[in-house]
């Protein structure tokens, strides 16, 4: 297949991450701890930074959050961004806490003076403003969900233009992955904002990322979509690591290494699962700083050595030994205890050339 053809948006900064314009897909999340912990919350933007996330969100609901973000920001690697809901002072104090952007929903901040104030302090700040809207909190027509999400986020559009401010992404997500689909496929075809992908309240971490990796694939197949948050009912490194995986699944970015590994059957005759075990985070370590390594584990003669020769280093295991292959050729046989040391060495000799 060719490569994938992303959709033509407008460039949106939000603090040193570029959104559209082809840029990169940027992965975001969202901390899980109340924003008045502050020591906390810190902590967690530092796990996430480590994990590869690259924009953090974070739930403002009051004014001791709203002005708790001046000392998370000053302490954050990662751009931040104000989650705001209902009040729209909190978005102004928000910003005035040197937030990077501001995301607002449709469905429960719509007045227009109350618009028009935020506005103006977003221009002040040089900042811009995701329009969020969600299908649990819609104000649109439309007899359907994706239509009602595309014609609130037109409307709310609208309004933001006829205020002369156009530094905006949108996203429109929904609980149904096919809703969601529809809902970012027809406003693509409407409009040039760059988009924020997700799927909301997607249910527990495998539900939730199986949900996510159908609907944000879908639509990043198909050149849709600018920077994605994977949302799970599960720690935010999680939400990366799932976020990660389907950009690097499409060829949309690289991040370390790829694993490919049998699911093993009957024919296996090495326990391949304890075999592997405990070997991801070792390989990562080994690797760090090389993107776009592939590493095989095969478990049987029937696929493993024609997968193994695919991958820049792989052991295709046999019944008491593996054979390891370095760039597509067989280098030698290695026992299965000491597998791991060696597979460790060769990708060691790989990063360094």
């Amino acid at each position: 297949m060719d490569e994938i053809k992303r959709s033509k948006t407008r460039l949106v900064k939000v603090g040193n991450v570029k959104i559209g314009a082809g840029n990169a897909i940027s992965i975001q999340s969202m901390a899980k701890t109340s924003t008045k912990d502050i020591e906390s919350t810190c902590r967690q933007i530092g796990q996430l930074q480590e994990s590869g996330c690259q924009i953090v969100r974070l739930a403002v609901l009051d004014m001791e959050d709203a002005r708790s973000l001046k000392k998370i920001k000053a302490g954050s690697v990662l751009p931040i961004v104000a989650d705001i809901h209902f009040d729209w002072r909190l978005a102004i104090a928000a910003i005035d806490s040197g937030v990077d952007k501001i995301r607002l929903n449709p469905g429960n901040i719509y007045k227009k003076n109350e618009v028009a104030n935020i506005v103006s302090a977003l221009k002040s700040a040089h900042i811009p403003l995701r329009v969020g809207a969600n299908s649990g909190s819609l104000r649109g027509q439309g007899i359907s969900t994706p239509a009602k999400l595309v014609s609130s986020v037109l409307a709310y559009l609208r309004m933001l233009e006829g205020l002369k401010f156009y530094n905006t992404v949108v996203s429109l997500k929904a609980s149904n992955v096919l809703d969601t689909i529809e809902a970012y496929t027809r406003f693509s075809r409407l409009s040039d904002y760059p988009l924020h992908l997700g799927v909301t309240a997607t249910g527990f971490s495998l539900d939730g990322a199986v949900k996510s990796s159908v609907a944000l694939g879908h639509l990043l197949l198909n050149g849709i979509g600018d920077t994605i948050r994977v949302s799970l009912t599960d720690d935010p490194r999680q939400e990366v690591r799932v976020a990660k995986s389907i950009l690097e699944s499409l060829g949309l970015r690289k991040f370390g290494i790829q694993f490919v590994s049998c699911p093993t059957c009957g024919r296996c005759q090495v326990d391949l699962i304890n075999v592997i075990s405990g070997f991801e985070k070792d390989i990562d370590k080994a690797s760090k700083g090389k993107t776009g390594m592939k590493v095989a584990f095969m478990g049987c003669v029937v696929n493993g050595p024609g997968e193994a020769k695919e991958a820049d280093i792989g052991l295709a295991f046999g019944k008491n030994e593996g054979l390891l292959f370095y760039k597509g050729k067989p280098v030698k046989k290695v026992s299965i205890k000491d597998s791991k040391k060696e597979l460790i060495r060769q990708i060691k000799k790989l990063k360094e050339r």
